[in-house]
Parts: structure tokens; C-alpha cells; sequence
């Protein structure tokens, strides 16, 4: 019998017995006399942890659910609490396993990476900056709790802020202008609240990487995103080439834009909508949606046809925005069932498919490496996750006509376009965290001051016109990884570049570039980024004129568009 998602049990774990039990699990590990001993408590322990996590899992998507549940608010303030004290005790498994006298017999048997990533926990964590992590945990969820609460007075509703969305994209320009800024009212009258939010969340951040030993929270920041086989001069390196490359084509595009929706100067509340015509939406509602995507997937391949049905069967799905719900979307994994869960918030726009098909791509990736003994390895390093998830909405491209019919080739030119725009975006976002995080004394002020200059830099098209916030240099406000994952941006970029090869080369051979993908999905996270990178037959985004020749491919193609038309 399938068991649904809503009757997946929750209990809250009991760290006391959990932290007991692994003391003398870490007693045998030391006495342990043989490999297949030691073997033995890494899979206890590994179930163990797997168990944890599969309940905070389940508690943290209940409560972006409905952020109003007031029982499982509660739970999430218990873990934001107490994770660090797990973290502890997690610790203490990874030292051992790491002084194992079996370790070279371990990595032959479980993969090098793993000890990678073990060093890297130990590097990024110590006891005595649990109760700052605490902090920091409770400061990143005041900040989402404080987003999701809105309820903003437009239209004769009250809207949510994921709500906006179509109206940005009206036909009528004075409704977006008057909609960005009902929205960005919110913002505004909360400026101060955001910046102050941040600015603990920098000085509290800063002040754990002080007490672990590094300069600032940059160095530590690395850590955290387990970066094992790159570094910031590699990163330095790639974002010139955007600068170089992409802002130039970027700026080409938005003038064609401007061109094609017939207005004099382009205005930031006109971004969103991109044709003449209307921007591409998709057909029918969330369950047409979903139908569309079974018949999808199940004629893209047999994996793919399992996976959409493994998830449907089990309601792993929560796509409709609703009041009190969460902004945003993600997927996650729940352990004790093997199962990917998908959260967003569809709005009737062509993101809707977007983010269908992004978020399938991260759970095809979970779903086909769900059987990693290893826990570690269910997913890879955040920047290759986002190889799986930007890959998976280009090799859907042949299935476009089912959610857009006669707005197929409008919805392809708006994608394809918009993954080039992104670039800029997202490697602005990660320069001025570096400065953020390389300065910590800065004001919040003087935050929103740097990232206007870097905006000028990578952005420079961008008119605000009189928007709240946004011409006070807040735009990032509403960037939630900022806040809750620090320099966690720039992987999806890196991931981009590594998208439209797989967008190349499945035009040029769609049947060899797929199999590299499911063969990219099933590793995991056994290696590090640059090695599944080299896996999946593709160019790292970090060597020189990876990113020159797939503009020039990606150029070339629009570029024989007649977006006019469309």
C-alpha cells in the first residue's frame, strides 16, 4: 500500500536518547577490530541520522505550508534551536571516522568524497558556536516568516507576495507600475526591519568564523558550501567572463525587448512582460498542469515516467500559492521514505512550468541516487544539484506544446533568453556578498550603497524609476538565500553554463546527451563538482571560453528569431 505524504509520521527525535545512542555507537566504532565492524556502526548510525533529518524535513515543509500552523512553527523553532546540537554530535561520528586505522580500506569503499566532506564539516563547525548558529537559524526564519505574513491590499484582494506575479506581466503598463509598487510598499515600510535582520545575521556570522579561526565569514562561507575543488580567484575569474561575455548580449536583448513591447525607455516593472502579444501562459490550471507533466515525463523515459509516478502516487507535490504560505520554491528530501518532495507556488504564468520542471529535475536527481547507503551522497554539493534542475527544463523543451500550444516558440525564446539574463543577476549577487562578508562593519546603508555600484556594473539597463526599496539599493531585500544561505547564488549560474551545453548538445544529439544526464543523476554526490561536471562529458563553467562559446551558441540562436513576431 503507498503511503501519501500526509500520513507520513512525525514525532519529534529525542536528542538527549539520540546523543546517548551514539556515544555507544562510537564506542564500538573505536573497538571495532575489523572493517566490516566499523561498517556496521556507520550504517546504524547512518540510519539513525537518517531518521532525524527525515523529521525535520517533514516538519519544515509542513510549516511553509501553512507558516500559521501553529504546531509546526513550534517545531521549527525547536530545530532551529537545537540543529547546531546536532551538528555536535554528528561531529563526533566525523572525527572518528576520519581517525578510522581502516580509512584507507573506508574510502576505497565508500568514496573519497565522503572524507572530503567530512574534513570540510569539521573545518565549519565547533562546538561553542552551537548557540550562535542557533541565532543565526532564528534570524534567517524571522526574515521568511516576515515576507510570507504579508497580506497586501491590491485589486480588491489581499495578496501574498508570491501573488503578484501576473499582474507583472499585464498588458497594461500602468497596471505593472502600479502593482511592483503595492508590492514593494510592503517592503519599504519593513526597509529597516530587513536591513536590521541582516545586518545580525552578517555580524553574527562573522563573529562565528572569528571564533572557528578564519578572517571573515567569506573563508567560512566556502566551507559551508563545501567548495572542495574551487576556490574565489577560480570565482573571480568566472564572474569577468560574465561581465565580459553576457552583460554585453544581456544589453542587446533588453533593447530588443524594448523594442518588441513598443516602449520608449524600459522600465524595471516592465522586465516581466516580454511580448507584445502577451507574455506565454500556460493552459488549464494546476491539475491540467500536473496531468501534462505524467504524460511528459512518461515519454521523455522510462526513469522519468517511474520517478513522476512514484511522486504523484505519494502527493509529493504542494505547488498552488496560497495565503500564509511560503514564498518561493525548493525541493528536499525525505529520507525515511526515499521520497523527493516538491514545494512551490504556482500563479498562472509560464514560471509555473519553470519551476515544474526545475524542481522535477532536482527530484529525478534525489530519486534516482535514493539508494546511496551513504547519506551524504542522496545529493551533491549545491552547484551540481543545479546542474540536474536547469538541465532538466531545456530537455523538456520537446514537450512545451502540451502547457503552451500556439505559444510554444514565444515560451522557448523567453527561456532561453532569461537563462542568459539570470548570469548577470546572479553573479552580482554573489560580488556583493563577498563584499558584504569581507566587510562587516559596513552599515546597512552602506550595503545597499555597494550594491548599487555593483548593479551598475552587472545590471546596468536596470531603471527603477520611483520604486520603493528598490531605488534605495534594497533590491536584494527579497532574495531569500542571502539571508538563510549565504553564497549560495553563483551555483546557479555555474550550473547555468553547465544547462546550455546539455541545451547544445541535446539539439545536436538529444538521445547521447540524455544518457549522460541520467548517468549525471545516479552519481549524486559521490564526487565533487568539478568531477561530475567532467562526468557528464561537459566543459567546467570555470575554464576559460566555456562561457564565450556557449554565449556565441546561444546568441546565434536567438539571434535567428524573429521575436517581433512572436
Amino acid at each position: 500500500m503507498v503511503t501519501k505524504f500526509e500520513d507520513f509520521k512525525y514525532e519529534r527525535p529525542d536528542f538527549d536518547l539520540f546523543s546517548k545512542e551514539v556515544d555507544g555507537l562510537l564506542n564500538a566504532f573505536k573497538k571495532a577490530d575489523s572493517l566490516e565492524s566499523q561498517q556496521t556502526v556507520i550504517n546504524q548510525f547512518n540510519d539513525k541520522i537518517k531518521h532525524i533529518y527525515s523529521m525535520v524535513t517533514i516538519a519544515t515543509i509542513r510549516s511553509s505550508i501553512d507558516t500559521k500552523d501553529k504546531f509546526y512553527l513550534e517545531e521549527r523553532e525547536f530545530y532551529d534551536k537545537n540543529l547546531p546540537v546536532l551538528s555536535a554530535i554528528t561531529n563526533d561520528y566525523y572525527e572518528e571516522l576520519l581517525n578510522s586505522p581502516f580509512r584507507k580500506e573506508l574510502e576505497e569503499l565508500y568514496g573519497k568524497q565522503l572524507f572530503s566532506l567530512v574534513e570540510n564539516k569539521l573545518k565549519g563547525f565547533d562546538p561553542k558556536v552551537k548557540d550562535l548558529m542557533s541565532e543565526i537559524n532564528a534570524l534567517a526564519s524571522k526574515y521568511s516568516i516576515l515576507l510570507s505574513s504579508a497580506e497586501i491590499k491590491y485589486d480588491g484582494k489581499k495578496l501574498a507576495l508570491t501573488e503578484f506575479a501576473p499582474y507583472m506581466i499585464n498588458d497594461d503598463r500602468d497596471v505593472r507600475k502600479s502593482a511592483i509598487h503595492a508590492k514593494q510598499q510592503f517592503m519599504k515600510e519593513h526597509l529597516d526591519e530587513i536591513d536590521e535582520i541582516y545586518d545580525e545575521l552578517v555580524k553574527k556570522r562573522h563573529e562565528m568564523a572569528v571564533a572557528l579561526g578564519y578572517n571573515n565569514y567569506t573563508e567560512l562561507g566556502y566551507i559551508h558550501m563545501d567548495r572542495i575543488d574551487y576556490d574565489r580567484n577560480m570565482v573571480e575569474n568566472y564572474r569577468q567572463q560574465v561581465k565580459d561575455y553576457v552583460v554585453p548580449y544581456v544589453t542587446e536583448l533588453r533593447k530588443r525587448q524594448k523594442e518588441r513591447i513598443g516602449v520608449e525607455d524600459l522600465k524595471y516593472y516592465d522586465l516581466a512582460y516580454e511580448f507584445k502579444s502577451g507574455n506565454p501562459t500556460p493552459k488549464g490550471g494546476t491539475k491540467a498542469i500536473m496531468e501534462n507533466g505524467a504524460k511528459m515525463y512518461k515519454e521523455l523515459s522510462k526513469e522519468t515516467d517511474e520517478f513522476y509516478t512514484f511522486m504523484s502516487e505519494r502527493n509529493l507535490f504542494d505547488v498552488e500559492a496560497k495565503k500564509g504560505k511560503e514564498g518561493g520554491g525548493y525541493c528536499t528530501f525525505i529520507e525515511d521514505y526515499k521520497a523527493p518532495f516538491i514545494f512551490s507556488n504556482f500563479n498562472g504564468t509560464q514560471g509555473d512550468i519553470e519551476v515544474l520542471t526545475h524542481e522535477a529535475g532536482h527530484a529525478f536527481q534525489m530519486y534516482s541516487s535514493r539508494n546511496f547507503s551513504v547519506p551524504e551522497y542522496i545529493m551533491p554539493t549545491h552547484e551540481a544539484c543545479e546542474i540536474h534542475s536547469m538541465s532538466m527544463e531545456f530537455f523538456t523543451y520537446p514537450w512545451m506544446e502540451l502547457f503552451f500550444e500556439e505559444e510554444t516558440d514565444k515560451f522557448k525564446f523567453s527561456h532561453l533568453a532569461g537563462a542568459l539574463e539570470f548570469l548577470p543577476y546572479g553573479v552580482a549577487i554573489d560580488e556583493f556578498q563577498h563584499v558584504v562578508y569581507d566587510h562587516p562593519e559596513l552599515t546597512p546603508k552602506e550595503r545597499r550603497e555597494e550594491w548599487k555600484k555593483i548593479e551598475a556594473v552587472y545590471l546596468p539597463d536596470r531603471d527603477y524609476e520611483d520604486i520603493p526599496g528598490y531605488v534605495d539599493g534594497a533590491f536584494w531585500h527579497g532574495q531569500g538565500h542571502l539571508f538563510d544561505m549565504p553564497f549560495y547564488y553563483i551555483d546557479y549560474t555555474l550550473a547555468q553554463v553547465c544547462a546550455l551545453q546539455f541545451f547544445k548538445r541535446a539539439n545536436e544529439d538529444f538521445d547521447n546527451a540524455f544518457k549522460d544526464y541520467l548517468a549525471l543523476c545516479k552519481l549524486g554526490g559521490s564526487l565533487p563538482f568539478g568531477e561530475l561536471v567532467k562526468a557528464a562529458n561537459l566543459n567546467s563553467p570555470f575554464e576559460d571560453g566555456t562561457l564565450k562559446e556557449i554565449v556565441e551558441y546561444v546568441k546565434t540562436h536567438l539571434d535567428n528569431i524573429d521575436d517581433k513576431n512572436l
